[in-house]
């Protein structure tokens, strides 16, 4: 009798299709042949059986190996976060050098930057000179961060220019022997930089804007 089965027999589903013969062979012993003996004769898969296997095996690997109560979907970005910088100042020097170029070009490539929030600089000289001195000088400094920033393309309302001059020293300007402090100087010259992400859309009522205090009403 003819019992190739009438799907092919794939390699990846032999495993199955063993395993139901087997499965036959187990059922066949203690079967007395045909000689009539106890002897078990051999056993043969019908057609029938070696069809359902290799169907139900073709079923098995049409199955995902993806979790049905696993939900896939696109993620959210993180909430943007304020962003500080200070630039530090050569001593004289009322615009940013080559390095402090360099991390300011680096700040316009940050995410909260390009959100296109408001940007606060703060400028700071150190104790040599005048108040009157150091509070203009510091104001230059600020100014020069902020037209180097509208070069690059930053518009001029986001700025806001702040003078600090020598009141918000980081650093001693003198040691405690009451000597000159250099390094502590260079420090103090400096423009500090703070981006802030822009502020969400205020939500309007549900009957539109609200008219303002004191403000003539239509009859």
């Amino acid at each position: 009798m003819n019992i190739a089965p009438k799907y092919p027999v794939l390699p990846s589903l032999l495993p199955a299709l063993l395993l139901t013969s087997l499965s036959a062979c187990g059922q066949g012993e203690g079967t007395p042949g045909a000689s009539g003996t106890d002897e078990a004769g051999p056993a043969l898969i019908s057609e029938s059986t070696a069809s359902e296997a290799v169907v139900q095996a073709a079923d098995e690997a049409k199955k995902s190996i993806i979790r049905d109560d696993v939900a896939v979907g696109p993620t959210e970005a993180p909430p943007l976060e304020a962003v500080h910088l200070v630039v530090p100042f050569p001593a004289k020097g009322a615009k940013p050098d080559d390095a402090g170029r360099a991390l300011i070009d680096g700040l316009l490539a940050t995410p909260t930057f390009q959100a296109g929030g408001p940007v606060t600089l703060w400028g700071h000289s150190d104790s040599r000179g005048s108040d009157a001195e150091n509070l203009a000088a510091s104001r230059r400094r600020a100014e020069a961060v902020r037209d180097y920033l509208a070069g690059k393309g930053v518009d001029r309302k986001r700025i806001t220019v702040i003078a600090m001059g020598e009141a918000r020293p980081i650093a001693p300007n003198r040691k405690l022997d009451g000597s000159d402090d250099p390094e502590g100087r260079n420090r103090n010259r400096r423009v500090e930089i703070e981006v802030r992400p822009p502020e969400p859309p205020k939500e309007q009522g549900a009957d539109g804007p609200q008219p303002e205090a004191g403000s003539a009403q239509p009859f």
